[in-house]
């Protein structure tokens, strides 16, 4: 399906309970993206990750990645991500997705050799599944899709209509 990536640079919140801030930075970025009169449907998403109650969103740089990845390091996160669609007849439809990711034990040596990679940068929880990042996860329970960024399996439950869309 084509699409335009439309980058929305809208503030995001970061405190309170992580299913209702990821799915109203979600709604925020889709509604701060459509283009007043366009007929088009506009897909926003927001990814968290979730320590104990606390979120981790994007280290701010190497030290602060540090540190999020050796609070996550041998533990059980959750992965929490908004998703908000927007659809021509103005309707808006929203969900919330969960994933456990559990990490390995992170020693130095790993932690070292991560942050080098600098695939931490932009990430929520500084770190990257689909990518080197995968090398510090034991294992998830849940929606794979939903850690890399975009749960498809959420869109697809509020919008199942996007397969027929598809060609």
């Amino acid at each position: 399906m084509p699409f335009t990536v439309r980058p929305s640079n809208v503030p995001e919140l970061d405190q309170g309970d992580p299913g209702e801030v990821a799915g109203e930075n979600a709604l925020r970025k889709a509604r701060a993206a459509r283009k007043p009169g366009a007929r088009e449907a506009v897909l926003g998403c927001d990814t968290l990750v979730v320590l104990d109650g606390a979120i981790y969103g994007k280290p701010a740089g190497e030290s602060a990645a540090r540190v999020m990845l050796a609070a996550l390091s041998g533990v059980t996160h959750e992965v929490v991500s908004g998703v908000a669609l927007l659809l021509l007849n103005e309707r808006e439809r929203t969900a919330i997705a969960h994933t456990a990711v559990t990490f390995r034990a992170l020693d130095e040596a790993l932690l070292d050799w991560y942050l080098a990679t600098g695939e931490w940068c932009g990430r929520a929880g500084g770190y990257a599944i689909q990518g080197a990042g995968a090398a510090l996860v034991r294992g998830i329970e849940g929606d794979y899709e939903n850690v890399v960024g975009l749960p498809l399996a959420t869109l697809l439950d509020i919008y199942p209509e996007l397969l027929f869309a598809c060609k």
